[in-house]
């Protein structure tokens, strides 16, 4: 009786394993590494307001991650299925090739610099860079203003650097890990401006209309995508798939609605998103 009870065991071992998840390399595309898990982590904002949020009772809200959640359904992955991850500017490149993510939805402007690291699908949403300053700072109109003033960014983005080569010259450069230190400097006293996407501005005005202000004459156009590993073109194929359907459906607008619409954020027209 003891060898039958030992086989059994053993056969039920070999059948468990046969059933379960199969081992996936962080070579193989995205589409296969969600069937295969499902389950994706993904790498997010904490602390952008409108956009992603971890909030103080736990939950992930906002409009990239409402994008995140569509294209994680898309490739068979439900919402409690995700592992939501921080990434920040100076960390998303290194993230997505350390496979420590699986995809970037953050902000994530396309560039030909960050192509040559990582691959994109979309865009999923297009803005502009703009200023956000206090109320009170009715003598900074644009950035040609900021000369010997002190203006914010975070790590590893590129902005602020935008305004010292192409506006201000003179400009003090001053840089934070997070947006929400750039802003709460901002309301300290300590800076003289912070400058990112508007979108991203404009969720911090939600917050705090009554102390802060975005300039509102926007002098670059951004345009974010998905971030994916590089190479990865059946995964890019498949987000853009994903994209094109959020935004067919209605369910692009009605998130951009709801948590971008109470900013008073002119909400732009949906991106063309284009085969790669």
């Amino acid at each position: 009786m003891r060898w039958r009870t030992l086989l059994g065991s053993a056969l039920l071992l070999v059948t468990a394993s046969a059933c379960g998840p199969r081992a996936v390399s962080p070579t193989d595309s995205l589409v296969t590494r969600a069937s295969a898990s499902d389950h994706l982590t993904i790498g997010i904002r904490f602390d952008a307001p409108g956009l992603s949020e971890h909030t103080v009772d736990g939950r992930f809200v906002g409009f990239d991650v409402d994008v995140a959640t569509f294209v994680a359904s898309e490739l068979g992955v439900s919402a409690k299925d995700i592992t939501w991850r921080e990434t920040t500017s100076a960390t998303r490149e290194t993230d997505l090739t350390s496979g420590t993510v699986d995809l970037v939805v953050a902000t994530y402007s396309i560039t030909d610099k960050r192509k040559q690291q990582v691959s994109f699908a979309g865009p999923y949403f297009t803005t502009g860079q703009d200023l956000l300053v206090r109320r009170t700072s009715a003598d900074i109109a644009g950035p040609e203003a900021l000369n010997g003033r002190r203006l914010c960014s975070v790590t590893g983005s590129t902005p602020a650097q935008q305004v010292k080569d192409k506006f201000a010259q003179a400009v003090q450069l001053v840089e934070y890990p997070r947006y929400s230190d750039c802003v709460t400097a901002l309301l300290a006293g300590q800076i003289d401006a912070v400058t990112t996407d508007a979108v991203i501005l404009a969720g911090y005005v939600a917050r705090d209309p009554e102390l802060l202000k975005i300039v509102g004459k926007p002098f670059s156009k951004e345009n974010y995508g998905i971030g994916l590993r590089k190479g990865d073109t059946q995964g890019v194929a498949a987000v853009d798939d994903a994209i094109r359907k959020m935004i067919s459906s209605g369910e692009w607008l009605r998130s951009l609605n709801a948590n971008i619409g109470p900013s008073g954020h002119q909400l732009p027209p949906p991106p063309e998103v284009t085969p790669k």
